[in-house]
């Protein structure tokens, strides 16, 4: 492709995004197709020749395009939200066509110090302790984080473990409320699932016991197992528990445990200084904390952010320097080599959209973001509690609603069974589309608030579709 055939289809893609963007809310919200029909809409075999570009752009509305979940969709309140702004969109692309691969900072000093400065920058925003300042790192995904936090704890728990193996017992502490990342990370660590802990919940706020995880590590110490890592969680996926990270921070201290904080989605609502309660305990405490902009804070997948209170733990596990890394700037110790803060060797620029983000809406605009969301999660939740007809749950802080309907005269189980036929049948309008979790062992629906497009009308008109559907039942 050449310079000038790059302008012009470059031109046509970026028209088509704004496009989508502008029309977004005309799509249903969940995709129409069923299992295989992409699949057989796509050639078996890939082309002999080249056909060019504007058979992709085709096939792109023709084929891919039904087959496509809208997260943009102002009626996505499935999930927590997906971001994807103008300016993050073309910071991804400037990534794309600098196709820098930052694993040392002599392959592209700036890719390292961007990301240096930017992680900086949202510390401060999110007004994180000082020993987590200066420490940051960009991963994939909250599950990667937990992955490097796993590996660092057990570092500092058993150093010979990186390089003899795990021998012995080794132990990590979740809650039921924990997400499911933690015990993939115990299985790909070789700690194993079956040493990881439940610990217990308050029944009331779903919040971990620290009382109980006191219990659970002083039992495995006794019985000669080594404690590896606590996760605490700032805003569970399942309905935004929060986990009281300072009494579970205490406990972790009088017994040399490694505490990671996860607070993928709610972290960045500390942006508001209204909401920075969240950050109450981490300091003192938190050796590892991480925090989503993929999700709430207008940024596009992938862009999660690890901090570490002790970055030589870090490197410690997971620094290896094969003849053909060495070089001059790495041996001096003056730079960062953020390849030995994540799993994997290779990294892509993603400072670049975090950073056109923050320049772009600064402080304000992130908290106005924030505060939408906020408050049209406060809307629904008073909208739903002055309907007999539905219960909600008490705990809504960020944007995350779960409510049931009551369906009075069902037995438990028959009532569940109907809140789940509502919400599917809901989802199949095309007008919104929303999950469910259970939460004492009954079903509630989740509908999580946070797309740029989403605004009061969408969600007035989502909680009058919902009632409605209700009240025909």
């Amino acid at each position: 492709m050449t310079p000038e055939e790059f302008r012009r289809y470059g031109k046509q893609v970026i028209d088509w995004i704004a496009d989508y963007q502008e029309k977004v809310e005309a799509h249903p919200v969940r995709s129409q197709v069923g299992p295989g029909d992409v699949l057989a809409a796509l050639p078996a075999h890939p082309p002999e020749a080249g056909e060019g570009f504007a058979g992709v752009l085709a096939d792109l509305d023709e084929v891919i395009m039904p087959g496509i979940t809208h997260w943009q969709h102002p009626g996505f309140y499935a999930y927590f939200p997906a971001n994807a702004s103008g300016p993050s969109i073309l910071g991804e692309l400037l990534s794309a066509g600098l196709g820098v691969q930052g694993m040392l900072w002599a392959t592209s000093p700036a890719c390292t110090e961007l990301e240096t400065r930017v992680t900086g920058w949202l510390a401060e925003l999110l007004d994180l302790p000082a020993e987590l300042r200066g420490n940051g790192v960009i991963q994939d995904s909250a599950s990667s984080a937990c992955m490097v936090a796993i590996r660092a704890a057990l570092h500092r728990a058993d150093p010979a473990a990186a390089r003899e193996g795990i021998t012995g017992r080794h132990t990590l502490y979740v809650s039921s409320q924990t997400h499911s990342s933690l015990e993939k990370g115990a299985r790909v660590t070789g700690i194993g699932a079956g040493n990881v802990r439940v610990v217990d919940v308050d029944p009331g706020t779903l919040a971990m016991d620290p009382a109980h995880l006191d219990e659970l590590i002083t039992a495995d110490v006794a019985a000669g197992a080594v404690p590896v890592l606590v996760c605490a969680t700032i805003g569970t996926t399942s309905t935004t528990a929060i986990d009281p990270v300072g009494a579970i921070g205490e406990v972790c201290r009088r017994h040399g445990v490694w505490l990671h904080v996860d607070a993928a989605y709610a972290g960045v609502a500390a942006v508001c200084p209204e909401l920075r309660w969240i950050n109450d305990g981490l300091a003192g405490h938190a050796d590892s904390y991480a925090t989503n902009p993929h999700k709430w804070l207008l940024t596009n997948f992938d862009c999660t952010v690890l901090w570490v209170a002790d970055r030589e733990a870090v490197t410690a596990a997971l620094s290896i320097l094969p003849e053909y890394l060495r070089n001059r700037a790495t041996a001096s110790g003056e730079v960062v080599d953020y390849s030995d803060w994540q799993i994997p060797l290779g990294r892509r620029f993603r400072a670049l959209k975090l950073w056109a983000v923050i320049r772009w809406y600064g402080a304000e605009g992130l908290r106005e973001h924030i505060r939408t969301g906020v408050r049209l999660a406060d809307d629904l939740a008073g909208w739903i509690a002055a309907d007999p007809a539905f219960e909600v749950l008490p705990h809504h802080p960020f944007g995350l609603v779960c409510f049931r309907p009551r369906w009075e005269g069902l037995p438990d189980e028959d009532a569940d069974a109907a809140t789940l036929d509502l919400m599917e049948r809901l989802n199949a309008s095309g007008d919104l589309y929303l999950t469910h979790t259970r939460v004492g062992g009954r079903v509630v629906l989740r509908m999580a608030i946070g797309a740029p497009a989403t605004t009061g009308r969408h969600v007035r008109a989502a909680w009058q579709k919902i009632s409605e559907a209700v009240a025909r039942a």
